[in-house]
């Protein structure tokens, strides 16, 4: 018994050994393979014809407005105000009549003074692979500007990278490690996750029709 209890703890330990080695290598070679392709000064990105900026709710679950929304959103003004893009896809996710972050987002970008004709919406930008795939595939860019926190805009660029798309990122303000730890947290699994759709060629779960950008 105690033979079979052993086998068991050391499969265990090994078995934590290679997710733990796994997670850290894959966040060390998106961070290094980035490490040239996301910028935080404006006046240092070069310019594209169309920047994606990627969703996420514009509310917090507790109540109160997501810090990443909002430092996202003036992250994409600011592109635009400097002339380093010309039109904004907004991509997110539009699972029910009351969860609408594209919707959101527009809102937003309008409020800031963005012209209602340079918003386009990707309704169908359930995760961050759709939403680069899609900026390529539907909406015909092949060169962009990925907007989003700089870890983020890392796991999108690396996507693009691969997927053959002249991608680069733009580093909207972060948030305080107390407020952002849990979507820091999530994402060291997300780029494992990444590296599992890459190796079964996952594909976006919409595609549709083209849509042009003027």
């Amino acid at each position: 018994m105690k033979d079979i209890r052993g086998k068991f703890i050391k499969l265990g330990f090994y078995g934590f050994f290679i997710f733990v080695t796994v997670v850290l290598c894959s966040n060390i070679l998106v961070d290094y393979k980035t490490r040239d392709l996301t910028f935080d000064d404006v006046a240092k990105i070069k310019s594209n014809k169309t920047g994606l900026l990627l969703g996420t709710s514009h509310n917090l679950k507790g109540g109160g407005k997501n810090p990443f929304f909002y430092n996202r959103m003036e992250a994409a003004v600011e592109l635009y105000k400097a002339g380093k893009i010309e039109n904004i896809i907004v991509s997110g996710d539009n699972r029910t009549r009351y969860y609408n972050e594209p919707e959101e987002m527009r809102k937003e970008l309008s409020r800031q003074g963005i012209p209602e004709d340079r918003i386009y919406l990707d309704y169908a930008g359930r995760r961050t692979l759709d939403s680069v795939i899609r900026c390529g595939e539907v909406f015909g860019q092949n060169s962009f500007t990925v907007i989003s926190q700089k870890f983020h805009n890392q796991r999108a660029v690396f996507l693009g990278r691969l997927s053959g798309l002249d991608v680069v990122g733009f580093n909207a303000k972060s948030v305080n490690y107390f407020w952002g730890f849990k979507t820091r947290f999530r994402e060291y699994f997300a780029r494992v996750n990444m590296f599992a759709d890459l190796l079964f060629e996952k594909k976006p779960r919409f595609l549709g029709e083209k849509i042009e950008i003027k």
